[in-house]
């Protein structure tokens, strides 16, 4: 399979919003991903039909998301590399509706759900973050839906990374699929933010690297990604996401997989495994953690 096939630059993968990945268009079972803007006194409504969804704030000002007679309000984030943000957890078979004062860019994170469960607000305050990897490898993890963060979902499993310019994430390659040595299988959609070094601004001059491959070599995809990029994984080793000096490399992963309940699990590409042990010698990069709820850590 091309990287063609998988790559959707920026505004590829648009029908009326910046972004929209159905499992019917991505071709496969359960995930997808629409990017909805809102102008300032702007509202957006939709159906949930069968899907579960995480309805997280990208960009601009707050919103506020109407669901089941509950309404929680967003304070949101000006850009992704500005803080951890407060989102909500909206269920399947809901009718919603997102209004903004401000105006705003928001991310729906959509999974195909077996059980209708409760709308939630989640503070930004209590959203988990890990720096993970060390040296070149350092990056931050927001496990704002991770199973072990959040419960409250059925299918859909959910994170965002932040890699410091010229930083390696996604690394070592690893694969969660269909495939022999795999622990469970997720479909996973990688969405790309590129940020530009000592600010909270978004480059579209910017760019990154992300590698696809599988054993077999039916998939063996390395592609530049920029601002607003997607790519699919269908299967295969996924790794590295490299961020080039200069801009910072962001990236909302969505998952959900056929195993019962939801796992995050996988297994790393044999051949790089033992890069993992090289990290205990390393330094953390001190860029990570480069946000919090409070905001950018490099600016306090």
């Amino acid at each position: 399979m091309r990287g063609a096939d998988l790559h959707r630059p920026s505004g590829t993968a648009a029908a009326g919003d910046p972004v929209v990945v159905t499992p019917e268009t991505a071709g496969w079972q359960l995930c997808g991903l629409r990017v909805v803007v809102l102008g300032p006194g702007g509202e957006h409504t939709l159906a949930t039909g069968p899907d579960e969804v995480a309805v997280l704030p990208l960009s601009g000002g707050g919103v506020t998301v109407e669901v089941d007679g509950s309404r929680f309000e967003l304070e949101g984030r000006r850009s992704v590399f500005a803080r951890v943000t407060d989102w909500a957890y909206v269920p399947m078979n809901a009718d919603v509706r997102l209004a903004s004062a401000e105006g705003c860019e928001l991310a729906l994170a959509t999974a195909r759900a077996t059980r209708r469960l409760e709308p939630v607000y989640v503070d930004a305050r209590d959203v988990p973050i890990e720096t993970r990897g060390a040296g070149p490898a350092t990056r931050q993890v927001t496990n704002f839906l991770t199973p072990d963060a959040f419960d409250g979902a059925d299918k859909l499993i959910c994170c965002e990374l932040l890699t410091p310019d010229g930083n390696w994430s996604s690394y070592p390659p690893h694969k969660h699929d269909d495939t022999e040595g795999s622990p469970v299988w997720n479909e996973e959609i990688y969405y790309f933010r590129i940020g530009r070094a000592g600010t909270l601004h978004y480059a579209p001059e910017g760019y990154g690297i992300h590698r696809t491959y599988t054993e077999d070599g039916t998939i063996d995809a390395t592609v530049t990604v920029r601002d607003g990029d997607v790519f699919l994984v269908p299967r295969g080793y996924h790794g590295p996401c490299v961020a080039a000096p200069g801009y910072p490399m962001y990236y909302l992963n969505v998952m959900a997989g056929s195993a019962p309940g939801r796992l995050l699990a996988f297994a790393d590409d044999p051949a790089y495994h033992w890069i993992r042990d090289t990290w205990s010698s390393m330094a953390i990069d001190p860029r990570c953690p480069t946000t919090t709820a409070e905001g950018p850590t490099w600016i306090r």
